[in-house]
C-alpha cells in the first residue's frame, strides 16, 4: 500500500512518533540506518499545542462512544485530521476512532 501510494505520487508524511516506533522495533545498526534513510526522504509532521489539546478531546470522545484509543495514536489522528490526511494504517482501534470523528482512513479498494 505505501509503495503504491509513493510510486503513484501521492503526498505521503510521517511524525516521529512513528518513525521512534519503527526504530524501536528492529534490531541491528543496517535495519536502524536502512530506516533512517528511507524516512528522511518524507516530510516530519510536528504536533502543536493545540494538537495535543485536541488529542485529549478525541481519546476522551472516543472513550465516551466506547472505543479505547490510546494516547500516541489520539495525537496521530489528530495530525491526519488537522492535516486533512488518509491515515495507512492496519490497526482496528483507528477505523473504530473514524466513526467517532473526522479521521479518515486509507480502505483498499474493492
Amino acid at each position: 500500500m505505501l509503495r503504491d501510494a509513493l510510486e503513484g505520487g501521492e503526498t505521503v508524511v510521517t511524525t516521529g512518533l512513528i518513525l521512534q516506533e519503527l526504530l524501536q522495533g528492529f534490531a541491528g545498526p543496517r535495519a536502524r540506518m536502512d530506516i533512517i534513510d528511507r524516512f528522511s526522504a518524507l516530510p516530519l509532521l510536528t504536533a502543536d499545542r493545540q494538537d495535543h489539546i485536541e488529542a485529549a478531546e478525541l481519546r476522551n470522545l472516543c472513550r465516551r462512544a466506547g472505543v479505547q484509543i490510546g494516547t500516541i495514536d489520539a495525537l496521530l489522528a489528530q495530525l491526519c485530521i488537522r492535516h486533512h490526511l488518509t491515515l495507512l494504517t492496519t490497526d482496528n482501534d483507528f477505523v473504530r476512532a473514524a466513526s467517532h470523528c473526522p479521521l479518515r482512513v486509507w480502505k483498499r479498494n474493492g
